[in-house]
């Protein structure tokens, strides 16, 4: 896999059924797996020590092609909550094959963005945003890698309740928004590239961040930067 060389263990994965409640078509008679996930990995010791003595953590998601009942394949969806400060915890993304659409939604449904990112791009998911990676490709896999704090448990009951994100995107390219929230503000569309210019400590590849307090900080500690945060999705 470009970007790994290392050992992936076995992988936990989501199923169709796992994820009924939030798809487009919630009726799809479709059935088997739609991605895999790869927890908590590293290069060595020393890389996971570093990672671990953080509260860090690097996963790996491979998100094959694949058309679910008219819609693309898609990850659950959620929310991260406050950290002690009362900040939400972001997270950094890096598309490591393929192309992703990582689709984001504040907490309030006021704004919602799509951002379109390549491989070697990074994706920062900025504090109080929910968010859904999408597979746009009809034949090629996304396999994307992050860097994430272990301090929380994602919450998933935003996604369950209104089946889905704010949108859908459909086989077809188009986005459709999801009737369930009662309104839905014009979708935006943003470069994951805009993003990093506005965030310069953090710069690519992912994996060789590891190391780096500066770049990484921000993770557990997002109420230092949130000047930076406020402008992120301008």
């Amino acid at each position: 896999m470009h970007g790994w060389a290392g050992h992936l263990p076995k992988p936990s994965v989501r199923t169709i059924d796992d994820m009924r409640t939030v798809l487009a078509d919630p009726s799809c008679r479709k059935y088997g797996t739609l991605y895999s996930m790869y927890r908590d990995l590293a290069k060595s010791e020393e890389d996971l020590s570093w990672l671990h003595c953080r509260n860090l953590r690097y996963d790996i998601t491979v998100i094959p092609p694949k058309n679910v009942c008219g819609e693309r394949v898609k990850t659950k969806g959620h929310f991260h909550p406050k950290n002690p400060a009362g900040v939400g915890y972001p997270e950094v993304y890096e598309v490591l094959e393929g192309h992703g659409h990582y689709l984001l939604q504040d907490r309030t449904c006021d704004d919602v963005v799509i951002v379109s990112a390549d491989q070697d791009d990074l994706v920062i998911i900025p504090p109080e945003y929910g968010h859904v990676t999408i597979n746009p490709s009809p034949d090629t896999t996304l396999a994307m890698a992050n860097i994430v704090s272990c301090a929380f448990e994602s919450e998933y009951g935003v996604y369950e309740q209104y089946g889905g994100g704010a949108y859908y995107e459909m086989a077809d390219g188009s986005f459709r928004k999801n009737s369930r929230y009662l309104e839905v503000p014009p979708l935006r569309t943003i470069r994951a590239a805009a993003i990093l210019e506005r965030f310069p400590a953090c710069r690519g590849p992912l994996y060789s961040l590891i190391g780096n307090d500066e770049a990484l900080s921000f993770l557990n500690f997002p109420e230092k930067h949130l000047a930076l945060f406020a402008a992120l999705l301008d």
